[in-house]
């Protein structure tokens, strides 16, 4: 089985993937990790040196290797994942996709402490990124909501969230 965990940067997909990994004792992959680790560079360089399309390119074809996979797997999505290609389509049909859902307060907050890692955000200025964060998720949220389930992260900790993430899944 794979479980797919999607939504915006914040959202808090990387520390709940490790969390529910943990309890359910599947294998987790972080897809950002695994591109970084093929190209031996950080995602940042990679849309710096490359570009957003070559990036783009190497994130659908992993992920088409990691959902053919017949391992137990948590799949800690990018960002960004859902709304490129027939990401979306795919990651619906080879897994049991989450999305976890949080305020751009929240998403502000979360992402304002790791601005200089963040290659969409860095180049604002702090008091820009609300405004920037409710454009991205005007347009993502269409790729989101098509998520099986939805789990708003809000004032949650991560092990709440993931045991409402196993109550769905019946495991």
């Amino acid at each position: 089985m794979i479980i797919s965990l999607l939504g915006y940067m914040g959202s808090g997909k990387s520390h709940i993937s490790k969390n529910l990994s943990e309890k359910i004792n599947f294998k987790l992959i972080d897809l950002d990790q695994k591109i970084s680790e093929q190209e031996l560079l950080p995602v940042s360089e990679i849309f710096e040196k490359k570009g957003e399309i070559y990036f783009r390119r190497q994130e659908k074809n992993i992920l088409e290797e990691i959902l053919s996979s017949k391992d137990d797997i948590i799949l800690s999505l990018g960002g960004g994942t859902p709304v490129y290609y027939n990401n979306m389509e795919l990651i619906n049909q080879s897994s049991t996709s989450f999305f976890l859902r949080a305020s751009v307060k929240t998403l502000t907050d979360r992402v304002l402490l790791q601005k200089q890692s963040r290659p969409l955000i860095a180049k604002f200025e702090d008091h820009e990124i609300p405004e920037f964060i409710a454009k991205h998720l005007f347009e993502r949220n269409p790729y989101y909501a098509q998520a099986h389930f939805t789990i708003d992260t809000d004032a949650k900790q991560a092990a709440h969230i993931s045991d409402e993430i196993i109550k769905h899944l019946r495991i």
